[in-house]
């Protein structure tokens, strides 16, 4: 019974304020305008220097992969590539601000952690953005090369491939911020298993479903019917799993 009192008064503690009193709900939609705020600004600030670099993002980045798997790119709207522009800038400017974007949410869960777990917020920041730029990476020159070649070399010869820019960059940008957040696997293992929400005792146990799910994943993220494209997806994901079990049990280890 002392036990459960003592735990009770910790969890008490723990959603109060430096000032000691406990936040209301309108209080608690209050901090939740202002961490959105504060990070649409720092998106915002994120498109500003994007817009100092956005003709080298889009010609020798983004378009990068359709040149060297020779695609034919076609910009069929009068203002078109002004969007395009503008699209571009937008997510350039949300992955400048990850770290504030992650602290942002951090900080808003904060007061729901206990002081001993308030230690590890620097840490789940910078492994969160490590994790989520290792996704774009991974994407970009794996992924997206072994996908948009398959699409180049697949159907008759008869037809020529000629894809609109809006098509082709709403699927880069949707594969590399899908990788970005299917890389966030570990953090959010280790997150929930903080709250005691997950268990890696529960993930061994559905490992074999776990590894169809992935399986699936990797054949609808991947065109057409490349095995290898599939199996270069299906494997990192299969990992990502693996080391989420380690991260799950690292974090049951420290509550």
């Amino acid at each position: 019974m002392a036990d459960q009192l003592e735990e009770n008064r910790n969890l008490d503690e723990n959603v109060k304020e430096g000032s000691g009193k406990e936040m209301t709900f309108l209080e608690h939609l209050e901090e939740l305008r202002w961490r959105i705020i504060w990070s649409l600004l720092g998106v915002f600030i994120g498109m500003i220097v994007s817009f100092f670099f956005i003709d080298f993002l889009v010609n020798n980045v983004l378009l990068k992969p359709a040149i060297d798997s020779k695609l034919d790119l076609q910009n069929l709207q009068p203002f078109g590539q002004f969007f395009l522009y503008f699209q571009v800038a937008i997510v350039a400017g949300v992955i400048l601000s990850l770290p504030n974007l992650f602290y942002q949410i951090w900080s808003f869960v904060a007061p729901a952690l206990r002081e001993n777990e308030k230690k590890y917020v620097f840490w789940i920041i910078a492994y969160s953005t490590l994790c989520f730029l290792l996704g774009i990476v991974f994407a970009y020159f794996v992924m997206l090369p072994l996908s948009l070649s398959v699409a180049a070399q697949f159907g008759s010869k008869a037809i020529k491939n000629q894809i609109a820019i809006d098509e082709y960059m709403s699927i880069i940008i949707s594969i590399l911020l899908a990788s970005g957040l299917i890389f966030e696997l570990p953090m959010v293992s280790f997150f929930l298993s903080k709250l005691g929400i997950l268990k890696a005792a529960y993930m061994k146990k559905y490992r074999r479903h776990a590894i169809v799910v992935i399986l699936f994943l990797a054949a609808i993220l991947t065109p057409g019917t490349d095995p290898v494209s599939q199996i270069v997806l299906a494997v990192p994901l299969l990992v990502l799993y693996e080391i989420s079990i380690l991260v799950s049990k690292f974090a049951q280890k420290k509550t």
